[in-house]
């Protein structure tokens, strides 16, 4: 076999093998697990970080959090959601892939905000969660988001 004919053989098994990967991960999904009930989740966030940039070198700093915030009507089939946060109701996206449930959250004015619920446990039932806020403003306000955040914590799941 010619080295180019080898080349493209190991190509094309490399995209199967990452295909029939993607179909497993699906499969996971689909066979359902805690996550593919969960209606809502009251998840709380105890340590952040805080990035930033200084003279254009990436910085971050890692602080005690008290964020809190509520999914409801989870419906991964309809991959919908509202979160309940200290600003009132918004509507978001969510998807289940395998052992994770995602949520989206997008702002008109730009910064989107995305959690994570693994299907792990920490205590007393609850799930590991992470939630992250891409965000950027000239100027920090204590009390908001003016610069990337990410937060780790847990939810409680309802059904």
């Amino acid at each position: 076999m010619s080295p180019t004919r080898a080349r493209q053989v190991a190509a094309g098994m490399a995209v199967a093998w990452c295909w029939a990967g993607g179909l497993a991960v699906q499969g996971i999904g689909a066979q359902g697990g805690r996550l593919a009930d969960v209606t809502s989740l009251d998840c709380n966030f105890t340590l952040m970080s805080t990035g930033t940039w200084t003279e254009g070198a990436p910085e971050a700093e890692i602080d005690a959090s008290e964020l809190s915030f509520r999914f409801e009507a989870v419906d991964t089939q309809e991959a919908t959601a509202e979160v309940i946060g200290p600003f009132g109701p918004s509507h978001i996206i969510t998807r289940l892939t395998g052992d994770y449930l995602h949520f989206l959250q997008m702002f008109s004015a730009g910064p989107l905000y995305s959690t994570t619920i693994f299907d792990r446990e920490t205590v007393d039932g609850k799930l590991m969660a992470v939630h992250t806020r891409h965000e950027y403003t000239d100027v920090s306000l204590i009390g908001f988001t003016s610069r990337p955040e990410q937060y780790y914590g847990d939810c409680a799941t309802g059904r």
